[in-house]
């Protein structure tokens, strides 16, 4: 069980700036073969801020060898859509995607299967959607195999985003295709951090990417970053993310 300890931090987050020659943000998914970094034309700008404390959910997961992308299929969605249902009130939740992040330092983000913590502040949807009735892109996040004191997720107060000048809309490209888009963040210093220090397995966060209903809190940008009171010697993070359509009647 997780500890009723709670702390507070600083980090270096890492924001988005449009590009210089006012283009279309994009970033390339394929990594450079030489340097091993993602190709994008937008400028990083980094800022220090305050992370809060938070708490968290608690409800350890059945499944959690997470060792096969088929396994994680047949024997972690299920359990993860009947989580998010109890949870938003949705009636209906279809898992569409998700993500094992394992840090190593050193190797190229460059595959599926290589996939580090993100140290960008974003938002993982943009609101190019219409359905008729309400629905929810939800995130369910949580930390595998050990306690999550490297390099552990920042979650910014929705209350503290300013939708109209905060959002950059930015192209994610592959060699053949687009694939869509997700939201960078610019820099606000009114933004609010909270983030958990030492999440366990047992612990999760909901991160709402997108939700058809204006009136509520709609997105959470959010981040990887270098929590600077980390103990030496702690695990290098692993976790699994998990994105799931929620519906409502």
């Amino acid at each position: 069980m997780s500890s009723e300890n709670y702390y507070a931090t600083t980090g270096n987050l890492k924001y988005f700036l449009t590009p210089p020659d006012g283009s279309r943000p994009y970033t390339n998914l394929n990594a450079d073969s030489k340097t091993g970094d993602l190709v994008h034309n937008w400028l990083e700008d980094p800022h220090t801020v305050n992370i809060e404390n938070v708490r968290v959910r608690e409800e350890a997961a059945q499944y959690t060898a997470f060792s096969s992308e088929e396994e994680v299929k047949e024997k972690y969605y299920p359990e993860s859509i009947e989580l998010i249902k109890k949870v938003t009130g949705g009636s209906r939740a279809v898992i569409f995607d998700h993500t094992i992040r394992r840090r190593r330092p050193g190797e190229a983000d460059d595959s599926p299967d290589k996939r580090q913590p993100v140290p960008l502040v974003h938002v993982d949807q943009t609101s190019k959607s219409s359905i008729a009735r309400r629905f929810q892109i939800i995130n369910l996040w949580r930390p595998i195999s050990h306690v999550a004191l490297d390099w552990p997720l920042a979650l910014c107060d929705f209350r503290s985003v300013d939708l109209e000048k905060d959002l950059l809309s930015v192209s994610l490209i592959y060699p053949d295709r687009e694939a869509g888009e997700t939201y960078g963040v610019s820099y606000n210093p009114e933004h609010r951090w909270k983030y958990k220090r030492g999440m366990e397995p047992e612990d999760y966060v909901l991160i709402k990417c997108y939700d058809s209903d204006s009136s509520v809190a709609t997105l959470t940008p959010h981040t990887g970053f270098q929590d600077p009171n980390t103990p030496e010697g702690a695990p290098l993070r692993e976790s699994i993310e998990v994105r799931a359509l929620v519906f409502f009647d």
